[in-house]
């Protein structure tokens, strides 16, 4: 009984370190290139080497991570390839998951959307506008709208898409102030939301589509993208 036990919270322990680590590569708290070691990840961490290792193992997988033939653990380098890849798999995988929200949304759902677009704006409206603050509503707003879809599949799927886009997507917006000052992001936002409140699947995906391209296209005018 005592050896299931310690293999349960062994479990447990490398999925918060799994989630704990997507959280900081969604969030662009990782950068493209950035290396560290098992060790260094469970100093900070406070855990033992194991349930990290285990994690990675999983982001590697998941191809968010990656492990060198000197064992150090980086964050991969971010193409214009890949970034664009990325891009046209995101605008149909999320397309769909927010034409879906807007037929399959609830009122509780659709009140938490509007309340993110507005916190949003008023964070971009701000004198000294936080990328932090602006990175979490414009993720929580996003995925409030994928969850609202009713398709828990397709919500894993875009998950995984973000943890390969966070670090230069969101790493981006934190940092560069004209891209948190450009009005486009609130207007593609409050369109989606728009159309979802009206249950109107084509409007919302469409303004979801603008609003991906508009940020694609700011992150490779200011080249923080590596050569292929």
């Amino acid at each position: 009984m005592s050896s299931k036990l310690k293999k349960v919270d062994r479990s447990t322990l490398s999925d918060r370190v799994h989630n704990e680590l997507s959280s900081l590569l969604i969030s662009g708290q990782l950068l493209p290139g950035q290396m560290f070691s098992l060790r260094s990840l469970a100093d900070t961490l406070g855990t033992s080497a194991m349930p990290v290792r285990e994690a990675v193992g999983r982001l590697v997988a998941e191809r968010a991570l990656e492990i060198l033939p000197n064992r150090a653990i980086r964050v991969p380098l971010m193409t214009v390839s890949r970034f664009l890849e990325l891009r046209t798999i995101r605008i149909e995988l999320e397309g769909l998951a927010t034409a879906q929200a807007a037929l399959n949304r609830n009122q509780r759902q659709l009140n938490r959307m509007l309340d993110l677009q507005r916190l949003f704006e008023e964070a971009r409206q701000s004198k000294e506008p936080n990328g932090q603050v602006a990175v979490r509503l414009n993720k929580n707003l996003h995925f409030c709208v994928y969850g609202a879809a009713g398709m828990p599949i397709l919500f894993d799927m875009i998950e995984a898409l973000w943890l390969q886009i966070g670090p230069v997507l969101n790493y981006d917006l934190a940092i560069n102030s004209e891209r948190l000052m450009n009005r486009q992001a609130h207007i593609h936002h409050k369109n989606m939301v728009q159309g979802i409140k009206m249950k109107r699947p084509e409007q919302a995906a469409a303004a979801l589509v603008q609003d991906l391209m508009s940020a694609s296209e700011l992150i490779m005018e200011k080249n923080v993208l590596s050569p292929d």
